[in-house]
């Protein structure tokens, strides 16, 4: 299989994470711009000289809906680029290792138990902490010096643990609103946000983004083999836990404020991986970068869609995905054979 790969010089990944960014300005741009209310860019950059009541509808609902889709766009992005770099495995996604699925646990116990009509911002803090949930598990059951298979493993065993809780919380709901607002929640979205979700959510994705690219070296040593990985001085157990630790982080901070929203992780760094030299270091930064184009792009499909009720981004990057996935998958047994 590696064959067929084109290798790419390093000096490229600069003009690819330029060619990003300004497509991520420009996604950012049309994001605030594109509503019912219809300011559009000139009323944009009309706002700042002339202030109007558009300011309120700008900054206060259509900014932090954007800056939440970057922070969680970006967040699946390198997280998946991480996942799949320390998996030396394509097809791996940030959920693979249950993070996102104790995310998504903690936040619907936070609705189930009624802590969210006490505390508004409950929500995200009860995200988070499964997350952490996550990975204390994912280490009681793998262990610190554990293969990369006993994680893939353990991770599978959380995911559907979370999954099956997650679903007798929904059975066990005695209000049916509340089941619903639930399920609603867990298909993700960027809508009704506000600078306080930002706020609370950038911290811990800020410090995610720091582990998974400080790990980018030992992922690129890792690609060689973890006997070859060990030889070169990188420590290996330090490694996991540094990418599992940020994507615990990052993705469990983003599953708080956004729900569940998939295949980001997965389609994200595959595209860009033949443009770094699939070498896995060098595809964090623009995965970060791709998933929050990617993830601005899509919210702004989800309000431009003429739909009776607005669709969920976590159902739009399905139907994107799912067929993605297995165009992928299918690609690769063509190759083994």
């Amino acid at each position: 299989m590696a064959s067929h790969r084109t290798q790419v010089d390093g000096s490229n990944v600069f003009p690819l994470s330029l060619g990003l960014t300004v497509a991520l300005l420009l996604a950012l741009l049309l994001s605030v711009a594109i509503g019912p209310a219809g300011i559009g860019i000139p009323g944009v950059f009309g706002v700042f000289a002339n202030p109007t009541a558009e300011a309120t509808i700008l900054f206060e609902i259509r900014l932090p809906r954007a800056l939440i889709g970057m922070l969680v766009g970006a967040s699946l992005g390198i997280a998946g680029a991480g996942m799949q770099g320390l998996l030396r495995n394509p097809l791996a996604e940030p959920g693979v290792i249950g993070v996102s699925g104790c995310a998504g646990l903690g936040a619907v116990l936070v609705f189930y138990s009624g802590i969210t009509n006490q505390f508004a911002l409950g929500l995200p803090f009860g995200g988070m902490l499964g997350a952490l949930v996550a990975v204390w598990l994912l280490y009681r059951l793998s262990g610190r010096s554990s293969s990369t298979l006993s994680l893939v493993l353990a991770g599978v065993a959380i995911n559907a643990f979370a999954g099956a809780l997650t679903a007798l919380v929904l059975n066990l709901s005695s209000n049916p609103f509340a089941a619903y607002e639930i399920v609603f929640w867990l298909m993700g979205s960027f809508a009704d946000r506000s600078l306080q979700h930002v706020s609370i959510c950038i911290v811990p994705i800020v410090l995610g983004w720091i582990l998974l690219t400080r790990s980018g070296k030992g992922l690129n040593a890792l690609s060689l083999g973890e006997d070859t990985a060990v030889s070169m001085g990188i420590n290996l157990p330090q490694l996991r836990l540094a990418v599992i630790l940020g994507t615990a982080l990052c993705v469990g901070a983003a599953v708080s404020v956004s729900g569940m929203i998939g295949f980001i992780g997965l389609v994200v760094p595959h595209l860009l991986r033949p443009w770094v030299g699939y070498e896995p270091g060098r595809l964090l930064l623009p995965s970060a970068l791709g998933g929050a184009t990617l993830a601005l792009l899509a919210d702004i499909a989800v309000r431009t869609i003429p739909t009776p009720i607005e669709l969920k981004i976590g159902v739009l990057t399905a139907l994107i995905g799912a067929p993605f996935f297995l165009s992928l998958l299918r690609s690769m047994r063509r190759e083994l054979v």
